[in-house]
Parts: C-alpha cells; structure tokens; sequence
C-alpha cells in the first residue's frame, strides 16, 4: 500500500512497523518466556500466538521402541567404547547405533540411518549453545552473539571436533570414497598450525552429521532432557569461541575490513576440473594486491584467497581485531570519520555505464549516466564509480558555521532556510595519479554539502579525462 509510510503515525495514533520488527518483538516474547519460566512457558506463549509446538511424548517413546527392536550384537565393542568416551550410557543402544549409521547403509537393507537424529541433533545443539552464550555474555550485543554462534554451530566446528575427540572412526559406512576424504581430512585437522588455515577448506559434512545426530540420540534416550545433553556435549565443545578469541571467516573479514578501510576488490573464481581457482584483487592507494586459493568449492577457493591477502596487508600494518563490542582497525593511515558511505536511491537505477560506450571516447574511459542532483544522488554516483575502478573510498572535510540571522539556501522545492551553515572540502586518491579535491558550496545540513562537494568532484574528474557524464 503506497499510502502506508512506514515509522508514521496515522490518524489513529498508530505506528506502522515492518514485519522485521514485528517478527522480533515475537521471537522476544518467545525468550523472555523462556528465560521467565522454562520451556513449558515458552511453548504456553507460542500456543497463544498461534504457533503450534506441542511436545507430544507419545513421539518419544515411539522412537525409543523403534530403536528397541534393533538388534546391536554385532556393534556391541564400538557402542560400549563410544558409549565410555562420550561418558553416557544408553538405555536403549539401538539409538547410537542408529546415530553411527551412514546414509548409504541404508541402502544394503539396514532401513535405518542417522539422517532423523541428525536433524533433531542440529536443532538441539544450535539451541543449547545459545542458551549457553545468553547466559555467559551478557555484555554482548545481539550482532556479537550471532557471530559466536555462526562461530560454534556450523559443520566445519563439528567436522573438526569429531576429528580432534576422536569420534570419527565409529561412524559405520562401506563407501571407500568418504573413508579416503575423511583420513585426509584428518591429516589435515592434524598438520593444521591454527583453526584459521582451516577456515573455508572443504571437509566431510558426513563428519558433522555424526556429531550432530549423536546429539539427537542423547536427547530422544534420555526423553527431551536438554540439560542433560548439555552436560555431556559441553566438554565435547570446549573451548567455547569468546568475543575474545573470535575468529570470523577469511572472506567476511577481508570484505569488513575493506569497508572500514574504503577499499574494493575484485573476484574471480574458474572451474577447473574438480577443482575452483579464486582470484582476489585489492587496490589500495598505490599498490594493487592479488591472493588466490584453490578449493573444492568456490566458498573454499575464495576463503583461501582472502587468508593470503589478509596476511599480506597484516605485513604491512593493516589488521583487522575483533573487540567484545566494536571492531577496531590498526593501520598507519587514520581513517575519516567523514568517510563516504554508499547511499540507496531507488531513482537512479543505473549510473555506470561500460567504458567507451559513449562515442569518440577512448577506450577505458568510464561514463556514467546523468548524476542525480537529489539528497544522496551524487555520492551514490561516486561511490559506485569507485566501487567499479577499485578506487579508494574518498574522505570529506566539512566545517560548521553559525549565523545569527537565518540564511536561505537552495533553490525551488530544495529551498531551506538555517542558521547553521555547512561546508565540506572531498579528497580522492586515484591510483597511479593522485589526489583531486574539491570544495563544495555552502548549504544547509551537513549531508547535503557533502553531495555538493561530490558533485564538484565529478565535474573536475570529467575536466581531467577520468570520466564522461552522461546527458539526463
């Protein structure tokens, strides 16, 4: 409904909120319950929400009598040694010996896997540990406690458990192929000189399966009681990641530091085989550096990429440390608090054409389309200028002013009376180049100085022979 102004009241004196919000205020709900009473109230709350989640037992003991009838004399030694390294003996060993069993031995007439409890055990493990990180750090902001947790429930940290608790060998199969990806996987947990080198190396998810469908078999054996599987998996967990210690992914730290720091860079992945070749190419001021990788998958390949290039520019000064409540950057260089940042604007859909696609412009020569003069218009135009030819962010420089006596600034619709008084000064360093700057007019607030400087800036890079702009 185009009359719907989200964040506004109407007549009514209600607010319209976005179904993120409201979806939030939920989920909320749902916890402080929780938090509140136990599981017992949550479930109360979410049967009053309309949310269907009944634990039923019936449920359980039917899984448990299934697993009953199964017969284990001939799996006995390996359920007792796991049974013993786990410290938990089952009451009904047909559920281990169900949680052991690969898919594929499903298919020489056993009729069972560990493909059910699998699916349960990820959901216990990725609740439990929550629970644990809520309670455990309470400083922590929500974005914070979502890292710790993408950190701690994810395949790769249960592949890498089953290999350092070694759980691994008890996982029941016949396939030759996953025994031989799973001893070189081993090979690798055991030459690895930290967890980062084995960030985005590909791995046997089968590994991650079998710890979490262990899980699954715990809390069905010992009928829902997730206290007592926590009991048993928090020692199999240990260490648990910390605001302290927390380690994100190569890709993802490359790309947030290169936002802080207003840099770009390119990717590039080739097929080759049954193997992916990634490409990384980050231009900083005067140096263009390149990182590749090599991986099963393109997510592999490109993570190995950014590891190279992270450990490059930390040889140069520049890292990346992840604090309990902000991330902080060390570089020799100060960076702006001014910094451009990219601004949405739905009106301006295309601004970047391809290079030389004007007539009698030379090959190379970049030519974006008619900036758009609104608020945000010319620094989304630069920003994706920058963003396409890998130059660096730039950084502005605005003074404030105040006057006694209103001063009216703009023209038409855009008039604005004020009595402050905004001017800003853009620098940009291109590559090989140099550094342009502009100044820009005065104006009423402070973003749209900014714009008037950018727009400054553009027009001095068309003088230049950097770019062409396009007639509106």
């Amino acid at each position: 409904d185009e009359t719907i102004i989200v964040g506004k009241s109407c007549d009514n004196g209600h607010r319209w909120l976005v179904s993120k919000s409201i979806a939030d205020c939920v989920e909320a709900l749902i916890g402080a319950y929780y938090i509140g009473g136990g599981l017992v109230a949550a479930l109360h709350m979410m049967k009053w929400l309309g949310i269907e989640a009944d634990l039923e037992p019936s449920y359980v003991d039917k899984a448990i009598q299934l697993a009953s009838d199964r017969s284990c004399s001939g799996k006995a030694n390996e359920i007792l040694s796991l049974e013993s390294k786990l410290g938990y003996e089952f009451s009904t060993k047909g559920l281990l010996l169900e949680a052991i069993t690969y898919a594929a031995e499903q298919e020489v007439g056993l009729g069972y896997c560990y493909e059910r409890l699998e699916f349960l055990g990820d959901a216990v493990l990725d609740f439990l540990i929550t629970c644990y990180l809520y309670r455990n750090h309470a400083d922590s902001y929500q974005g914070e406690l979502t890292d710790l947790r993408s950190a701690s429930v994810n395949n790769e940290n249960f592949a890498q458990i089953c290999v350092r608790r070694n759980l691994y060998p008890y996982l029941q199969n016949c396939s030759t192929s996953l025994l031989n990806r799973i001893t070189e996987y081993v090979q690798l947990v055991v030459d690895a000189e930290d967890v980062k080198t084995l960030l985005g190396r590909q791995f046997p998810k089968e590994l991650a399966d079998l710890f979490e469908s262990i899980a699954g078999a715990i809390l069905i054996d010992t009928k829902l009681d997730v206290k007592e599987v926590w009991r048993i998996f928090e020692p199999l967990l240990s260490p648990i990641v910390t605001p302290d210690n927390l380690e994100l992914p190569p890709f993802r730290e490359l790309t947030e530091l290169c936002d802080c720091l207003g840099y770009f860079f390119k990717e590039c992945c080739v097929n080759e085989g049954n193997v992916v070749l990634a490409e990384l190419k980050l231009q900083l001021k005067d140096i263009l550096l390149i990182g590749e990788g090599i991986g099963r998958t393109g997510k592999g390949a490109k993570g190995q990429a950014a590891l190279h290039l992270l450990r490059d520019l930390q040889s140069r000064g520049i890292s990346y440390v992840q604090k309990r409540r902000k991330r902080d950057l060390h570089d020799d260089v100060p960076i702006s608090e001014d910094s451009m940042e990219p601004l949405p604007n739905k009106k301006q859909k295309a601004c970047l054409l391809l290079p030389g696609s004007a007539g009698g412009l030379g090959v190379g020569t970049p030519v974006i389309a008619a900036v758009n003069t609104q608020k945000g218009g010319p620094r989304t135009s630069l920003y994706d200028l920058c963003k396409r030819l890998q130059w660096p962010m730039p950084g502005f420089e605005t003074t404030e002013h105040k006057s006694k006596c209103p001063i009216e600034f703009g023209e038409g619709s855009n008039r604005k009376q004020g009595f402050n008084i905004y001017a800003s000064k853009i620098s940009l360093h291109i590559p090989d180049f140099g550094v342009v700057e502009a100044m820009g007019e005065q104006r009423a607030d402070k973003k749209s100085s900014q714009d008037s400087a950018t727009l400054c800036l553009l027009y001095k890079l068309q003088e230049l022979g950097k770019l062409v702009i396009g007639c509106s």
